[in-house]
């Protein structure tokens, strides 16, 4: 203040202070910016003002003489205590700041006014008296005016809550400039430093006066923003808020700060345009806060849902081993390997309690480098499975951390390289392997915890994987056993078959399907179906085609084939009833309701005979591609009873087409079985496809998924003969020249057959056969000599009567004939017809003949 300074009251009006000269004088105060020090504004927008409530410009200002007199009065003392200049003016600073008896300490931290006392005393809370008489808690402050003049001093005052919220303001700015963990910068119009906080600083690793005024993109060379959508460098991103004004929030910065350059680290930042008062720019804040470990926590718990996601979600072993270097590379490690025992690929579990296995094997490996690279985490060999070869053994030098692991059974880390053993109960599955480049930061604790989790979880689900595989081996094992997996090629038919059961992760069914070799060239055809799918329902299966190849050798018919195999499952059923107590239950029998088709057909006659349990017709298709569904009588279902089974014999043109399926074929939930049996006709007639085009064809039109909902058995047959180049066939009268008439019919056959090697064991087997049915039963005799894959021979007679084998004693004159025919041939048996019966017998090649 510089000057004498009259008797004057002082207006303050938005910044700006007017003085109310006081009556009889000229001078005034002047404009000049606050006396006790003016500071800028709070915030523009809300026009706080940012100069304190006890700034001389904006709080309740008295100027007084040296008695104390009032001599000016602002408006805002006006409004804060009531009085107007007029009624003020003259009076002494006791009429609204009375004196108090005791002085008062400094201006206290709380709202208790203390004693009066010496009322000149500066930063104090008094209590004032407004006009109106009530009291009100202020804070004042006296500012002496030096220099010639009545104006002694200025006494400033404002209510006590104003005083308490700027202070609390200027707490606030005060614990962000040297305490707040977000760094804060101001950079000016041509984005250099101006301030910074403490945090700021530290960042930098340097005091503010060793790197203030340099540029952003100079402190943070390296550095760019990861949030899409945005500019990647500092300064375009500020440049972007100067022009717009528009602020942006919560932008990914990664960089590497002066103060650890070995790191790179993740800020969350936030830019703003500045303005003074007028609304000038004057430049850019920035706050920054390091979200590094929160980014790191974040991608660890990302990595442990992406591990849910993709690990346990095959049961196939090598698969799941794949399944976490696909998460962990290059999220976790550059190079992760997986290493399992042996054991573990067949199913099995290596023992328990021991140490852990030594013999390993590559399962799966994943680096973020080249195609082509070496394993920097394995064996030196680098060993790893291309395409469809088996994974290769590994071993491991002594002293490296996979030796050390399996040496230990525990975790090994060895600076950029990280070992987890794979641990399912007490036994040790293999190892994991985690590796960094060199140079690149350990693995710390919190990655370690994170590597113990994905190797767990991955160890449950190769548990798993391997239980199944085993599980797997032992059904397929089981589904061998019980379906034909290769079907020999039939003098009598063409064959093509496919088979899809519904559980395809075990591969097991109930349905089946037999191709079933007979006596004299014919064939047995068979398809079936079992209630129900999976393991108990292929068991139920097996036990039915077993019966009914059993049932086929002897020759039976078709209705009686099915008749005594529904018989056999009913006993079935009512003695698992009897041991359970009522039928049902986790141990249900299955068979009862079984469908089947069985059909012979022989390629002499060209004839098929056929039966069915409740099962589907078979589709014929003729040569000429005309489509038949016979209409064979359906019989029961097995093991219901109460109905007989009927045949139905037809003839078959060579070329004919004889297909046999189970409903799982032709029928869905979107789909009729009509439909179903229109698309295979569609399928079956064309005449140029192979058999196993259209079983191609009729699985891709009838599951285009690949799936079904019921097991699905599909056999194609294409008919053919055996003609006269090849069957031989005379009648023989039932008198005593008969035997003799037939070895020499059969010694001339082979010859012109080129058989001459087989003339004396044919003779004999011709000549005992026919002298049996001479002796034994009717006339007139059948001879046939057949010339297939072996030479068969038959003698056909009116008897029923059945030949035994048996051992003749010393002194018997007969009874050795058919034990010698037993001798001299490979196969014999006995079948039945409703005219008599036929024995037949198979004899082999020679090796050197050309049957």
């Amino acid at each position: 203040m510089h000057g004498a300074r009259p008797p004057a009251v002082a207006r303050l009006s938005r910044g700006r202070t007017e003085v109310v000269p006081a009556p009889g004088t000229t001078d005034s105060v002047g404009d000049e910016p606050g006396w006790c020090g003016a500071m800028s504004t709070w915030n523009a927008a809300q026009s706080a003002d940012f100069r304190g409530p006890l700034d001389v410009t904006g709080a309740a200002t008295a100027v007084v003489d040296a008695q104390d007199t009032v001599i000016g009065w602002s408006l805002a003392a006006e409004e804060l205590l009531g009085y107007r200049p007029h009624e003020i003016v003259g009076q002494p600073l006791s009429v609204f700041l009375p004196p108090r008896p005791n002085p008062s300490p400094p201006l206290a931290p709380d709202d208790a006014a203390p004693a009066l006392g010496d009322p000149f005393r500066s930063n104090e809370i008094r209590v004032a008296r407004h006009r109106d008489g009530h009291e009100l808690l202020v804070a004042t402050a006296v500012c002496h005016l030096p220099g010639p003049g009545a104006a002694e001093r200025v006494v400033v005052a404002t209510k006590l809550k104003d005083l308490r919220v700027w202070e609390s303001r200027l707490a606030l700015l005060h614990g962000l400039a040297t305490q707040s963990p977000v760094g804060l910068a101001i950079y000016d119009t041509n984005l250099r430093l101006t301030w910074c906080n403490t945090a700021y600083e530290r960042e930098i690793g340097r005091p503010y006066a060793d790197f203030g005024g340099m540029r952003a993109d100079e402190l943070y060379s390296e550095g760019r923003f990861v949030t899409r959508g945005y500019p990647r460098t500092l300064d375009a991103v500020m440049h972007h808020v100067l022009d717009t004004g528009e602020p942006i929030l919560d932008l990914h910065f990664l960089g590497r700060p002066p103060s650890d350059p070995e790191q790179e680290h993740l800020w969350s930042c936030s830019y703003y345009r500045l303005q003074d008062a007028d609304g000038h720019v004057i430049g850019v804040c920035e706050d920054a806060f390091d979200i590094t470990e929160r980014h790191k926590a974040q991608r660890r718990l990302a990595l442990l849902v992406e591990a849910g996601r993709g690990i346990g979600t095959t049961l196939d072993v090598l698969v799941t081993a794949e399944k976490i270097t696909e998460v962990a590379v290059p999220e976790f490690a550059c190079a992760v390997t997986v290493d399992l025992a042996t054991a573990v690929l067949d199913g099995e579990a290596p023992p328990t309690g021991g140490p852990a296995p030594t013999e390993l094997v590559r399962a799966a490996h994943r680096s973020a480098g080249a195609s082509g690279q070496r394993d920097p985490a394995g064996p030196a060999d680098g060993a790893r499975p291309q395409g469809p070869r088996p994974p290769a053994a590994v071993a491991y030098p002594p002293g490296s951390p996979q030796e050390r692991s399996l040496a230990s059974g525990g975790r090994v880390r060895d600076d950029t390289t990280l070992v987890v053993p794979l641990r399912a109960g007490n036994s040790t599955l293999g190892l994991v392997t985690f590796a960094r480049d060199p140079g690149a930061a350990a693995f710390d604790d919190d990655e370690i915890a994170l590597a113990d989790e994905l190797v767990a979880r991955t160890a449950v689900s190769v548990d798993n994987a391997r239980r199944f595989t085993r599980e797997r081996t032992a059904a397929l094992a089981l589904q061998r056993q019980l379906l034909p997996q290769h079907v020999p090629q039939q003098s009598a038919v063409e064959l093509a078959h496919r088979y899809l059961p519904t559980d395809d992760l075990s591969g097991v069914g109930g349905d089946w399907f037999d191709v079933i070799p007979l006596s004299g060239t014919r064939v047995g055809l068979v398809v079936g179906d079992v209630v129900g799918h999976g393991l108990q329902a292929a068991a139920t299966m097996g036990r039915l085609r077993t019966t009914v190849r059993a049932f086929a050798q002897m020759d039976l018919a078709p209705d009686e084939l099915l008749t005594r195999l529904d018989d056999l499952v009913g006993q079935s059923a009512e003695e698992q009833w009897g041991e359970l107590g009522s039928p049902g239950g986790p141990f249900e029998d299955v068979t009862t309701g079984a469908t089947c088709l069985y059909a012979v057909y022989d390629p002499v006659s060209r004839r098929c005979v056929m039966a069915r349990a409740g099962h589907l017709p078979p589709a014929i298709v003729h040569p000429d591609g005309a489509l038949t569904y016979p209409d064979l009588p359906a019989g029961p279902p097995l093991g219901l009873g109460g109905l007989p089974f009927e045949s139905m014999e037809i003839e078959l043109p060579v070329g004919s087409l004889l297909a046999l399926f189970t409903d799982g074929l032709v029928e869905a939930r979107d789909r009729d079985i009509d439909h179903g049996l229109q698309t295979l006709g569609e399928v079956l007639a064309d005449r140029d496809a192979s058999l196993e085009e259209l079983c191609d064809r009729a699985v891709a039109r009838l599951l285009p998924d690949g799936t079904t909902a019921d097991d699905t058995a599909l056999l194609l047959v294409r008919t053919r003969e055996l003609g006269t180049t090849q069957v031989a066939e005379w009648e023989l009268p039932a008198e005593p020249v008969a035997p003799g008439h037939a070895r020499e019919l059969a010694t001339r056959q082979l010859r012109d057959w080129g058989l001459e090697d087989l003339s004396f064991s044919t003779e004999l087997v011709v000549s005992e056969l026919v002298t049996n049915a001479v002796r034994y039963a009717a006339g007139p005799l059948h001879l046939r000599l057949i010339r297939d894959r072996t030479l068969l021979c038959e003698v056909a007679d009116t008897g029923h009567t059945s030949p035994h084998l048996r051992h003749s004693r010393d002194d018997d004159e007969g009874g050795r004939g058919l034990f010698i025919v037993a001798q001299l041939v490979q196969r014999w048996g006995t079948r039945y017809t409703r005219s008599g019966k036929t024995i037949w017998t198979e004899q082999s090649f020679p090796a050197d003949g050309d049957g």
